[in-house]
């Protein structure tokens, strides 16, 4: 499908849409007085540029300047693009982790959570994720996109979601304020849940943070249990790098498969790791054709750096209920070429950048 009418936004993540299109259609969308939400009618009298005439495909997304604080305050009702009509129910309102200031917010309509969760579906199950078993997702809940995301990948693969919350907000202020003990004592309390769950249901899947396996790990039944009875373990949110996930995959869970997942509030959804790599090669994600467009960009300069080398790593998401142009994340990545059939770039070792407007960033157990 290339045609690039109001139609072409409605299309699934397998229908091979024109990404170029795709975008087009999005700018004629989200920027027409009968169509476009408050606050994106509101903001384009104070562009620099004309979207519906100057944003001709993906390589234009980098027109929009950083926009993103806005969110930290519009009314979320301003977020809905009016062609949905007055009767569209917002199903979620997502907030970001809050790491970098006040929470960012965003919504989910229904045709985006459908989206979301078949792009994650189809990239679990050619990993050869089990399907029809467990699932035990140790992430934030609440506001947080993470534990949404997952708790629909669960239901897609047919197996019943159990979930143990985290606040991760609650722990990033327990460390800045030097109470490294509570922090510890928090985290307990999230293993001994875990512990009731894992000794006690058939769990095919454990979805958690890097921190919160290497604290499983330490706990000897509980180590004992995954690598018995575990499928697979989907982790993310902090990063891991190359040498842990080496340390992971080889001797603490040798037996499981483990399958990175790299994804934000900004982003409204996540991605998975390309399958294939080896334990000792870095995690690849590729963007997600039409949706969401990555780049890997020179901090200072704004240019994106040569394939193979470090750089900032820059987010646009377009759809039909959200458009969240040219975001620059809080995350350096290596610059891959994206797989076939993708727009954009893929990402290798993403790491997070240590310092943010002046303030260390902590990312605690999530």
């Amino acid at each position: 499908m290339s045609d690039d009418s109001p139609a072409v936004l409605d299309a699934g993540p397998s229908d091979g849409v024109d990404p170029d299109a795709f975008v087009r259609a999005a700018m004629r969308w989200h920027f027409a007085p009968e169509t476009g939400s408050r606050y994106w009618l509101d903001r384009a009298a104070r562009l620099p540029f004309d979207p519906r005439r100057d944003v001709k495909g993906v390589a234009d997304l980098a027109l929009f300047p950083a926009l993103t604080d806005d969110l930290r305050e519009v009314p979320v009702a301003d977020l809905v693009p009016r062609g949905y009509g007055s009767g569209v129910r917002v199903l979620d309102v997502f907030d970001s982790g809050g790491t970098t200031g006040a929470p960012k917010r965003v919504i989910q309509l229904a045709d985006w959570a459908r989206h979301s969760t078949e792009q994650v579906d189809r990239r679990l199950r050619a990993h050869g994720v089990p399907a029809g078993r467990p699932w035990l997702t140790v992430a934030p809940t609440g506001p947080h996109l993470v534990g949404d995301v997952l708790q629909r990948a669960a239901a897609a693969l047919g197996g019943p979601a159990l979930g143990v919350d985290m606040d991760p907000r609650w722990v990033r202020k327990l460390i800045a304020a030097g109470r490294s003990d509570e922090a510890e004592a928090y985290t307990d309390h999230l293993v001994e849940q875990c512990r009731r769950i894992l000794l006690t249901q058939d769990i095919g899947v454990l979805a958690a943070t890097t921190p919160l396996l290497e604290r499983l790990a330490r706990e000897d039944d509980l180590l004992e249990r995954i690598n018995g009875s575990v499928g697979a373990i989907v982790w993310g949110g902090t990063h891991m790098d190359p040498d842990t996930r080496h340390l992971l995959a080889t001797e603490v869970f040798p037996e499981v498969p483990l399958i990175g997942m790299y994804g934000n509030t900004m982003m409204l959804t996540a991605l998975l790791e390309r399958p294939g790599s080896g334990a000792a090669e870095p995690c690849v994600f590729d963007p997600v054709s039409p949706y969401v467009f990555l780049s890997v960009v020179d901090p200072g300069t704004g240019e994106r750096v040569a394939v193979g080398e470090r750089g900032q790593v820059v987010v646009s998401h377009v759809s039909k209920s959200m458009l969240i142009p040219n975001n620059a994340e809080r995350d350096t990545a290596v610059r891959v070429r994206p797989a076939g059939g993708q727009a954009g770039d893929a990402v290798a070792d993403v790491a997070p950048v240590p310092v943010v407007r002046g303030e260390t960033v902590i990312e605690g157990v999530y």
